[in-house]
C-alpha cells in the first residue's frame, strides 16, 4: 500500500482542521506552527484536489462537500489507527505511562476521584489524567476521540457505544443549619414555597436530574439562584433560608466542613445514576477496562 504518495500524518491535521474550521486553532490543537499548518492544509488541497475549507465573512471558514464527506471516515481511520497502536495482550499499571482523558461533572470528580486517585497513584504510578468538565456535546467528543470515558447520567449517553452503570446515588436536601424555619423535616408545603438554588450543567445550561424529574411531573420549584457547578451550592446555601437538593454523596462531603443540615425530601425522587461509556472502538482496550473497574470498585466503597 502506498496510498498515492499521501503522507498519513496530513491525517491528523485533516481531522483538526475540519473539527475547528480554523488554522490558528487547529495548529494549537495538533502543536503546530501556523504556518506549518497553513502548509498542511495546502498539501492537503492539493491533494484532493478540493479547497477543503473556504472563506466566509472576514473571521470564518466552511467546509467544502468534500470536506463533510471527509470528517467522519477521516475520524474513524484515526480511531481505528489509534486502536492497533494501543492494543497491548495486557495491560500492566505498573509500567504504563497512559494518559486518561475522562469527562464528568464536577460532581463525580468530588464525590470519586479524590478516592480513586491515591489507589490509582499506587496501582499505577506512571498514568497521567485529565479531568474535563461536561461540554455541550460530550458524546461528539466520544466519537472524535477527545476522551477516554464519559461518566453522567445514562440520559445523555449514546446507544452507539458501549457503557456501564458505575454507580448511583439518592437525592437529599441541604439546608443551612442555623435556619429557624425548619424542623426535623421538610413539609411538601415547605419545600413549595421557600427558594431554591438550582444546578445548570454545561454550556448548553442543562438542568441537574432532580430539576428534569421534576419539572416534567409538572412540580415547579422556587428557583432563586442557579449555579453552574455542584462544588458552589452548599456555599450557597449556608446564611439563608433556600434549599438544594442534591446527590446524598455529595452532601456527605460538606456536612461538617460547612454549617449545613441533610434532611430528606418530601417527595420521592429516583435515584440519580451515574454511567461510564467509552468508544466502540475502544472497547479491547485493556487499560480502559482496568480504569473502569477501579473506579466501579470505588464507588462501590463509597456506596
Amino acid at each position: 500500500m502506498h496510498f498515492k504518495g499521501f503522507d498519513l500524518n496530513l491525517l491528523v491535521a485533516l481531522d483538526a482542521l475540519l473539527v475547528e474550521k480554523n488554522i490558528t486553532r487547529t495548529g494549537e490543537r495538533i502543536h503546530l506552527s501556523q504556518s506549518a499548518t497553513s502548509g498542511a492544509l495546502a498539501r492537503l488541497r492539493e491533494f484532493f484536489n478540493d479547497e477543503l475549507l473556504v472563506q466566509v465573512g472576514s473571521k470564518k471558514m466552511a467546509l467544502t462537500p468534500l470536506a463533510e464527506e471527509l470528517a467522519q471516515p477521516v475520524r474513524e481511520a484515526l480511531l481505528q489507527a489509534e486502536r492497533i497502536l494501543n492494543r497491548i495482550p495486557v495491560f500492566n499499571p505498573k509500567t504504563s505511562t497512559r494518559n486518561f482523558r475522562l469527562m464528568m461533572s464536577d460532581y463525580v470528580a468530588i464525590v470519586l476521584m479524590p478516592r480513586a486517585l491515591p489507589r490509582i497513584q499506587d496501582e499505577a504510578p506512571g498514568v497521567t489524567f485529565e479531568l474535563l468538565s461536561n461540554a455541550e456535546h460530550p458524546v461528539e467528543c466520544l466519537e472524535r476521540g477527545e476522551v477516554d470515558l464519559l461518566i453522567m447520567p445514562p440520559q445523555y449517553i449514546s446507544k452507539l457505544h458501549p457503557s456501564e452503570e458505575l454507580f448511583e446515588d439518592s437525592y437529599v436536601c441541604l439546608a443551612w443549619s442555623g435556619n429557624p424555619d425548619l424542623g426535623g423535616a421538610i413539609s411538601l408545603d415547605q419545600y413549595k414555597s421557600v427558594g431554591h438554588v438550582g444546578i445548570r450543567l454545561g454550556h448548553l445550561q442543562m438542568p441537574a436530574f432532580d430539576e428534569w424529574f421534576l419539572e416534567r411531573f409538572g412540580f415547579t420549584r422556587r428557583i432563586e439562584v442557579v449555579t453552574m457547578t455542584f462544588d458552589l451550592v452548599p456555599r450557597l446555601v449556608v446564611g439563608t433560608s433556600r434549599l438544594a437538593t442534591v446527590p446524598e454523596r455529595l452532601a456527605r462531603r460538606y456536612v461538617g466542613a460547612f454549617p449545613l443540615r441533610v434532611l430528606p425530601p418530601p417527595i420521592e425522587i429516583p435515584h440519580l445514576k451515574e454511567v461510564a461509556q467509552w468508544h466502540k472502538y475502544r472497547d479491547s482496550d485493556s487499560a480502559i477496562a482496568w480504569l473502569r473497574s477501579l473506579l466501579g470498585k470505588v464507588a462501590d466503597e463509597e456506596a
